[in-house]
């Protein structure tokens, strides 16, 4: 069988110690930089959104004519090649920008850290400021009209109507709304666990009884089948976060729903709006969410608050808007 001709960065190490680490190419790089991403545990999520995001980045530098070889990367590049030709050529977004230099940054100070650059293009490389806008949020009118939507006769208006409902009571990622489990569903102490939540750390949310009556239904005729999560397709296999997502925009579209996205993360605002109104404390916000810092909790409470001091029994948003079931 014919060896592959490409020696790894350890046999060259061994071999030649005239030949240094930064001679390794984009590919190689973006090979060690994802295998440190398994190594730390990284949600597969997160992984595959630096390995889109890396590939992205390729291109940009490709379409350009920009030798990728990270040891061939400088700061102008980056301000130049990626910033102003994202921001003026592409027209893109600050927060789209942003998205893709976190990733960037994230794997150039990997190389640097293992020493496989001496350069670190992504020094002194901050996120571009962004002014920020109205927080996007459901009215309650759109809301009523969107939980009209999902066909009630079909297994997929019923799960569609339920995951709605879902996001509604608890704000939960879209995410993390696919990760949970049958057993993550506990009827007796009015809770759903997340385990599918950013930097790994599991949480109970509460439900209430409009909800766990949602939930009893939809499950009773999602019936058995051969895994154990919660919201699945008509094929009986787990229903994806893009699907999820396409579900939510459909329903928005058959609304005709027009001044504000229709996505999962529309719900996750409007929850936020809707506990604050009324009365969510802030600590309890945080717990629900899921936030580490209390800056995004802060927003939401600046915003929508008049007076914060009541728990989720009593500011349950889906408890306030008619069940269809």
């Amino acid at each position: 069988m014919r060896r592959n001709n490409q020696l790894s960065i350890n046999e060259i190490d061994f071999i030649m110690d005239n030949v240094t680490k930064e001679e390794i190419d984009f590919e190689e790089a973006l090979k060690l930089f994802l295998e440190d991403c398994e190594i730390r545990n990284l949600r597969a999520h997160t992984t595959k959104y630096y390995k889109n995001e890396l590939s992205a980045f390729y291109k940009i530098l490709r379409e350009q004519e920009i030798d990728p070889a990270p040891h061939k990367i400088r700061n102008e590049h980056i301000k130049r090649n990626v910033i102003l030709y994202l921001k003026d050529i592409k027209g893109l977004k600050i927060v789209s920008i942003n998205t893709k230099l976190r990733a960037i940054r994230s794997f150039f100070n990997f190389l640097h850290r293992e020493k496989h650059i001496t350069n670190n293009p992504v020094e002194n490389i901050k996120l571009l400021k962004d002014r920020k806008s109205a927080m996007p949020t459901f009215s309650k009118e759109q809301l009523s009209d969107l939980f009209k939507q999902p066909d009630l006769r079909t297994f997929t208006g019923i799960r569609d109507y339920t995951i709605m409902s879902l996001l509604l009571e608890t704000g939960v990622r879209a995410n993390e709304c696919v990760g949970i489990s049958l057993g993550d569903v506990n009827y007796n102490e009015c809770t759903v666990l997340i385990r599918n939540a950013k930097g790994y750390k599991e949480r109970l949310v509460p439900i209430q009884s409009t909800m766990k009556n949602l939930l009893k239904k939809y499950i009773a005729i999602r019936g058995t089948v051969k895994t154990d999560a919660l919201f699945v397709t008509i094929d009986g296999t787990p229903l994806t976060k893009r699907q999820l997502q396409n579900r939510v925009t459909y329903y928005g579209n058959k609304a005709k729903i027009k001044d504000v996205r229709c996505s999962c993360h529309t719900f996750r605002h409007t929850f936020a709006k809707l506990s604050v109104k009324g009365g969510a404390d802030i600590f309890t916000l945080q717990s629900i969410l899921g936030h580490t810092s209390m800056e995004m909790v802060r927003t939401y409470v600046n915003l929508f608050s008049d007076d914060v001091m009541e728990k989720h029994k009593e500011f349950s948003p889906l408890k306030n808007l008619k069940s269809r079931l």
